[in-house]
């Protein structure tokens, strides 16, 4: 029996030892209904804005850009507003 125990953790050993770590990729966005913050890496290559504006109208919100750090490995930061006062319409909901 421990001889079938030693066989199977060196199989899963092996086949574990086989696969790639996926650590490092990370996506361009990372948020939930309250905001989120978008990589730096982003900003000349995609409209980081209209990033932000998909990302809010997905839960029925409006985007306000709050802050960006400039430096390699930075964020834009954003938040997630229900409609302003005195709006009578939600905003448009993006399909992908």
């Amino acid at each position: 029996m421990r001889m079938l125990g030693a066989a199977g953790l060196a199989v899963l050993s092996a086949v574990l030892s086989g696969t790639a770590a996926r650590a490092d990729i990370v996506s361009a966005v990372q948020g939930n209904d309250t905001g989120g913050i978008i990589s730096y890496n982003l900003v000349g290559v995609a409209d980081v804005r209209t990033i932000a504006i998909e990302h809010c109208a997905q839960y029925g919100k409006v985007v306000k850009l709050l802050g960006v750090q400039a430096t390699y490995g930075g964020y834009i930061s954003f938040s997630c507003r229900w409609v302003p006062y005195g709006a009578t319409e939600r905003p448009l909901r993006v399909g992908y």
